[in-house]
């Protein structure tokens, strides 16, 4: 299950409004323009592991999608479970409760943010390969390697030392653990722009691309808020960065990346 430090962070409750405003809501609008381009139709069954309190899984089902959360957060599942039409159950990405090809669909929402091991992101990636039918959907989001120095930078915190060593050496590797009574995120992996697409295929999806969500303009996080604040500008920014989503030069400025392909054929749990 969750390495200790990484379930205290999140049963601090902070997915429950993290999507809501500011960035975080580009990143919410971004994602859903995304899925709702790359799922297959309703109702078609929706697995979301590590789906956290439903922030997609409670549109996709009022959507009329069948969306089953998977969460190692027990206040997730409760959360998820609350939404209407939401199926929520207490698991890991690497060992999923369901059968082979009986998913249309499997979304990787934040698994592949908090595994180190590529051996283990793997193990996740196949999982998801595993449950999806042929033909089907298989997605993950990772955190992107450069988001970390936008971020300090953006924040004002370039100038604090430990900070900027810390972040430093996080985007020269990608692997970031928290220092105990440091105010960083939790510990996490962040992808370098072509690490999604490369396990994705490894995994044995077809098809694979990897598209930028919140693009170059999240650091701005006044400048963001402002244009999400009216809808004719919020539309031509979510245009504009549907625009330049796949551009390869943006994808490393962006802060989350989503990856997705099709499943050439149903993986066997012995090959897990």
């Amino acid at each position: 299950m969750l390495l200790p430090e990484v379930l205290a962070y999140y049963e601090r409750g902070g997915e429950t409004v993290r999507l809501s405003a500011g960035v975080g809501r580009l990143e919410f609008l971004r994602t859903w323009d995304i899925l709702t381009r790359i799922l297959p139709p309703p109702p078609a069954v929706i697995v979301d592991v590590g789906g956290a309190t439903g922030v997609y899984a409670g549109p996709l089902a009022h959507a009329g999608y069948q969306v089953t959360v998977v969460d190692p957060v027990p206040s997730h599942v409760s959360a998820s479970a609350a939404r209407p039409g939401v199926t929520a159950v207490l698991g890991d990405a690497r060992a999923l409760p369901f059968d082979p090809a009986s998913a249309d669909a499997v979304l990787l929402m934040g698994p592949l943010y908090h595994l180190l091991d590529p051996a283990v992101r793997a193990l996740a990636w196949r999982e998801a390969v595993r449950v999806a039918r042929p033909g089907g959907v298989v997605a993950g989001a990772t955190i992107a390697r450069h988001a970390p120095l936008l971020d300090i930078v953006s924040r004002g915190l370039f100038g604090e030392a430990e900070t900027r060593e810390i972040t430093l050496a996080d985007v020269a590797h990608g692997r970031h653990v928290s220092p105990p009574g440091r105010p960083f995120f939790t510990t996490a992996y962040f992808h370098a722009p072509g690490e999604p697409a490369a396990e994705a295929s490894a995994a044995g999806l077809t098809r694979v691309r990897t598209l930028a969500v919140e693009g170059p303009v999240w650091p701005m996080t006044d400048r963001v808020t402002e244009l999400l604040a009216d809808p004719v500008t919020s539309a031509e920014l979510l245009a504009a960065l549907r625009g330049v989503e796949e551009e390869p030069s943006l994808l490393g400025a962006s802060s989350h990346l989503l990856t997705f392909g099709t499943p050439a054929s149903a993986v066997s749990q012995s090959a897990v």
